[in-house]
């Protein structure tokens, strides 16, 4: 066991399975105290590594994580102490990796419940190897102004009540986690404050022992006096209770073993640590107390008069000369993080982000305001979802279903056309469907799926302007510029195309209107007089109906209209169609496992 202080102003520690308020609350106290460097070296996070954003004062830091102990031990040399926060079930293996590294000299575990086998393995090689073990079941410990373990001495509003912020001139040692926070509490309202506090651990068998605490307080010059807080059962008193009597402490001792109550109870009793329970009646609190006192520490006649014995004992250091109260220090403000300050309505603060069509704060995501439970409850479809998250609004079901009909006709074409070429030879140079997916949508543009915006901007303008079929496609001549939505590689006059008859023949059947498409119908009609392969394809069908859609459904303004088809709603209903057939050509070629696509020799004019 050490003799004298543990920790200093420059002790920094790896921290064991990340847990992100106490290392944050450990970073606050830091910064509270005046440290120029963050306890904190590294975090080991078993199978993880890379760094954890955490905030030192205002600055944001990153704390190396690492996946083992040793990994850890070695990039942090001069971190030595460890600080575990694994479950019960594993934090006696991790502790003992711990200990077996040569930088590492103090182990603190916060796990209740750890086999007390184990831990008599962790507390034999500890003592046989000169390091320290606190706990199991501990908050850890603390050296006020200069470093604290975990969450001991609960929040910083707590530290500032206690004045941890600064050393004092007692030093502090309790059985309790809980308890230790109230009499630092106690302890700085009567002195100047806690120089060190430790809670050991309510286990049966804790790492280390009061007296061992205690005797190292007695070592250490700036530890004027003593508190110590047992409780029922064990024999760990006893032990100071002979270091008393054989004079190896020389400072005042103020004690109190908690559990007098257990003695109005007709049977044993348990007072929540594993430790707590006594064996008999010298492990009673009274047993206890009684020889604490008999071996000349200051014992009070019950704990409301605890705070009284300190009280008393400090006052008489001070006048006796031994000690000079520690001079109160103004300690600096921790800032405040934004999301509690947004709570409370401390701090307004821009948002970077809008959004107008989904929400996922509530208990189920929401499109456009309509819960996820509902759009399965009412059986709506793909259509129904589009107009939601594209539209911010419930269309008819006829709109919703012209949607899906597009979607169905446009999905494929087959594996020749550009988008799927790309994804095939993506998907045949061994890429994921990601980028097989990506490859064939990079495709998309003015000459393949483009045509179908291109196609709804045409045909409005020129209707929105009245102008004939023959203006139309003459003004369009003049400029060089092709026609949208008309003409065919393969279709003709007499041979249309499949997919325009049938979302004609829905439109005509479905649709309020259908003047735009009857406008194209006419532009065709035109068309066809001067070339045979200059019919309504079906980007044009499905522009031209589109805004047949989008005016005739009488839920949209002209303005909103124009917004539409300027944005490219189109086109994004066409990305959307064509993934399905990209994403299927992919699976195809990985399914049939073809090789490397190489474009063959005799395809290719070589020319110089």
């Amino acid at each position: 066991m050490a003799t004298g202080q543990l920790f200093s102003k420059t002790t920094q520690a790896l921290f064991y399975n990340y847990k992100q308020l106490p290392i944050q609350r450990m970073l606050d106290f830091d910064f509270l105290c005046g440290r120029e460097t963050p306890s904190v070296a590294g975090i080991i996070n078993p199978g993880s590594e890379g760094f954890q954003k955490l905030f030192f004062g205002q600055e944001e830091i990153a704390i190396p994580v690492h996946s083992t102990v040793e990994a850890a031990c070695a990039a942090h040399p001069i971190a030595d102490v460890f600080i575990n926060f694994a479950s019960f079930r594993s934090a006696a293996a991790s502790s003992m990796s711990a200990l077996k590294q040569p930088t590492i000299r103090v182990v603190a575990i916060i796990a209740e419940g750890v086999p007390e086998s184990d831990t008599k393995q962790l507390i034999g090689f500890a003592k046989a190897n000169n390091k320290v073990v606190i706990g199991p079941a501990t908050v850890g410990g603390i050296q006020a102004g200069a470093f604290k373990i975990g969450d001991t001495a609960g929040t910083i509003d707590n530290i500032i009540q206690c004045k941890l912020y600064r050393p004092g001139s007692v030093g502090f040692v309790s059985k309790s986690g809980g308890m230790s926070n109230e009499l630092y509490n106690t302890i700085a309202r009567v002195t100047d404050g806690v120089y060190e506090g430790i809670a050991i651990g309510g286990d049966v068998f804790p790492g280390s022992t009061l007296s061992d605490h205690v005797l190292r307080f007695n070592n250490i010059p700036q530890v004027r006096m003593i508190v110590v807080l047992g409780e029922l059962g064990g024999r760990d008193e006893y032990s100071l209770v002979e270091a008393l009597k054989q004079g190896k402490i020389n400072k005042p001792v103020v004690a109190w073993v908690s559990g007098t109550c257990a003695t109005l109870f007709k049977s044993e009793v348990q007072f929540g640590h594993a430790g707590a329970k006594s064996g008999g009646e010298m492990e009673s609190a009274q047993a206890k107390n009684q020889a604490l006192r008999d071996a000349g520490a200051v014992v009070p006649t019950s704990y409301e008069a605890f705070e009284g014995a300190i009280k008393e004992a400090f006052e008489k250091l001070v006048s006796d000369g031994k000690t000079t109260p520690v001079k109160e220090i103004t300690p600096p403000q921790i800032p405040e993080d934004l999301n509690i300050a947004i709570k409370s309505g401390k701090v307004r603060a821009p948002t970077h982000i809008i959004s107008t069509i989904s929400d996922d704060r509530g208990e189920e995501p929401c499109y456009a305001g309509v819960p996820m439970s509902s759009i399965v409850e009412q059986g709506l479809g793909v259509g129904d979802v589009i107009s939601l998250l594209w539209f911010k609004r419930s269309l008819p079901r006829y709109c919703t279903r012209f949607i899906e009909i597009c979607i169905l006709l446009c999905a494929d074409h087959g594996p020749c056309v550009s988008g799927a070429h790309n994804s095939i030879v993506t998907a045949r140079a061994g890429k994921d469907l990601v980028s097989c997916l990506v490859s064939g949508l990079l495709t998309i543009g003015p000459r393949f799926g483009g045509a179908v915006d291109d196609a709804a901007r045409y045909f409005k303008d020129a209707y929105d302007k009245g102008l004939t079929p023959y203006e139309f496609v003459e003004s369009m001549k003049k400029k060089g510029i092709r026609v949208p939505g008309i003409g065919h590689r393969i279709k003709r006059g007499d041979n249309r195309d499949k997919r325009v008859e049938l979302l004609q023949l829905y439109a005509r059947e479905n649709f309020p209107s259908v003047k735009y498409m009857e406008y194209a119908v006419q532009v065709e009609t035109y068309t066809l007089s001067k070339a045979n392969n200059l019919v309504l394809n079906v980007d044009g069908a499905i522009g031209s109906l589109f805004l047949d859609l989008l005016a005739g459904s009488g839920m949209f303004t002209k303005p909103e209209i124009d917004e539409i088809v300027d944005i490219g709603y189109l086109n994004g209903l066409f990305v959307l169609a064509r993934s399905i057939g990209l994403i299927g050509h992919t699976f195809d070629q990985k399914r049939l496992k073809q090789p490397l696509y190489r474009h063959p020799w005799e395809d290719v004019l070589y020319t110089k």
